[in-house]
């Protein structure tokens, strides 16, 4: 059982039977009152989003998830399709599922696949990704005023703010937490 201080972002619980990833967690302490922790939770299974507050008392199961490695396959109407590594399996999760994933997947992309169940449930991407620039705006020559950088559009359809010397074709090396640049690869 996870108590107040044990439930945190990236942690999955079971509430009412159901897998949930914890999006946020917010503790807060008023005078007299006891504490409580206002949190944001992602079901695993249909991707809805539910927010739930847990007051001093309360406690949540710690979801029983198991992890794979599978590779992405291609994208179907309704969601994508992936392959176990290990048996050749082929399963489909839908876009509510894995959220904003696609714009870091390519066609042999591996991924780590959260399991509850035996099920496939959702996916983890890998911490970097390498991508290709399809559209990027040209640097001006000492045009550093700004920001000093500029908006290029990735293979994915990804933009991401990258410097001004970063040119169409350029593979760059994504971080899929924060969706930011981090070097040419």
């Amino acid at each position: 059982m996870l108590g107040l201080s044990d439930i945190k972002c990236g942690k999955n619980i079971l509430w009412e039977g159901q897998p949930y990833v914890v999006l946020s967690a917010e503790h807060s302490k008023t005078g007299r009152a006891g504490a409580v922790l206002r949190t944001k939770l992602k079901n695993l299974l249909n991707g809805s989003v539910l927010e739930k507050t847990f007051n001093g008392s309360d406690k949540a199961d710690e979801a029983d998830m198991s992890k794979s490695k599978a590779q992405y396959l291609y994208a179907e109407q309704d969601g994508f399709v992936f392959m176990d590594m290990t048996s050749y399996d082929q399963f489909s999760l839908s876009k509510e599922t894995i959220g904003n994933a696609p714009l870091y997947l390519l066609e042999g992309t591996e991924v780590t696949v959260l399991n509850f169940n035996d099920l496939p449930v959702n996916i983890e991407l890998p911490i970097k990704v390498t991508l290709t620039v399809v559209e990027a705006p040209p640097g001006i020559k000492g045009d550093t005023s700004g920001t000093g950088g500029k908006v290029v559009i990735m293979e994915t359809g990804l933009k991401v703010s990258t410097p001004l010397f970063i040119n169409e074709g350029d593979k760059l090396i994504i971080n899929t937490d924060k969706g930011e640049y981090v070097s040419r690869a």
